[in-house]
């Protein structure tokens, strides 16, 4: 009897033991994720890229001071909402990616082709934005190739950013060969800009010159905003 309670005894201790020991694993992987991450509470020199990446993209009005808190929480869930990721508040290594920033507790395990295509659209987009906008100011010109990337997500035109920017008639840039010129650094920085989320078009497709446009149509789109010469509209 002594013995069968010895017996039970000691299997109810080893099934504890097993349950804190998987408690406790459990636990320190969901600390170490949380803490890889930047999130409310968090301070440090990624809080203040993701501030200034955001103050600049027009989502943060606060200060560039290295703490995240509601106001940095609330710019990037704006952000995450606005790019198609998960609104949780939470920089995690998709929201840093999209706003450019690379995460410090990311390896370098992006493979070179993800990084080759990357560049190759970045020098595509700022070819067009300097064929099209290089006279405008640089949020205009960020405008313009936040136009592409509204195009590329929208269902009535191609999916991808050469498909846009070449489709039969679209830009006056590729049609007389200005799509051909070296772009400057203004028109790559303004590119990376766009392709980082910064959107000043408010998500127009279109943009057209008031002073120039012959085209009934595009006169009847919604606009969203002028900058410099170019109206944005939907």
């Amino acid at each position: 009897m002594v013995k069968k309670i010895l017996n039970h005894r000691i299997m109810v201790f080893g099934f504890i033991l097993s349950l804190v020991v998987v408690m406790a694993v459990v636990g320190f992987s969901k600390y170490s994720e949380v803490e890889a991450l930047s999130k409310y509470g968090s301070r440090g020199d990624e809080v203040k890229q993701i501030q200034e990446k955001l103050k600049r993209w027009g989502y943060y009005s606060g200060n560039v001071d290295g703490i995240y808190g509601s106001q940095t929480l609330a710019a990037v869930k704006s952000f995450q909402q606005k790019n198609g990721l998960t609104v949780d508040g939470i920089a995690g290594e998709k929201t840093l990616a999209a706003m450019g920033i690379t995460s410090s507790s990311s390896s370098s395990s992006g493979s070179s082709g993800s990084t080759n295509s990357n560049s190759s659209n970045v020098n595509l987009l700022a070819r067009l934005i300097y064929g099209e906008a290089r006279g405008e100011s640089y949020t205009g010109q960020v405008a313009v190739g936040a136009v592409v990337l509204n195009r590329v997500k929208s269902s009535s035109f191609p999916n991808t950013i050469s498909g846009v920017i070449y489709q039969s008639g679209a830009f006056d840039a590729v049609s007389d060969g200005q799509i051909n010129l070296t772009p400057d650094s203004t028109a790559k920085k303004a590119a990376q800009d766009a392709l980082n989320g910064w959107d000043p078009s408010y998500g127009a497709i279109y943009y057209f010159n008031p002073s120039t446009a012959t085209n009934k149509w595009i006169w009847s789109r919604p606009m969203t905003v002028t900058i410099g010469k170019h109206r944005f509209c939907k």
